[in-house]
């Protein structure tokens, strides 16, 4: 079973094909898994932000990300990352705690340890 994304993964999904190089909807909706209908909202929302525009090209419309887009991009992609990290840390601080502690012996106390 799939799960479902939430929206800021796919605006996350929709600036990062952007980010390639400038698509048509159909192009972004196979690249991001989204239905059309649904993508065509997620685009207007992004446009009315300053994220993304709208371009003609022939009788195509291509939507290209913007500077902003991208800056916006760059820091969801970061902040992922840091999640990432913060999760692998998190996950070793917890084997830590569950390793055995070491003792450390002073030298009288490993002289009795091998007398016994």
């Amino acid at each position: 079973m799939k799960l479902r994304r939430s929206k800021l993964e796919t605006y996350e999904a929709i600036l990062s094909v952007l980010a390639k190089r400038p698509l048509t909807v159909d192009s972004i909706a196979y690249r991001t898994n989204t239905d059309c209908t649904v993508l065509r909202q997620y685009l207007e929302s992004l446009a009315r932000n300053g994220l993304v525009k709208e371009m003609s090209s022939g009788k195509k419309k291509l939507y290209l990300i913007t500077e902003r887009g991208t800056a916006v991009f760059r820091t969801l992609s970061f902040q992922r990352y840091l999640d990432k990290i913060a999760k692998t840390l998190k996950a070793s601080n917890n084997d830590l705690e569950t390793a055995p502690t070491p003792t450390i012996m002073n030298d009288n106390e490993s002289k009795n340890k091998n007398e016994d």
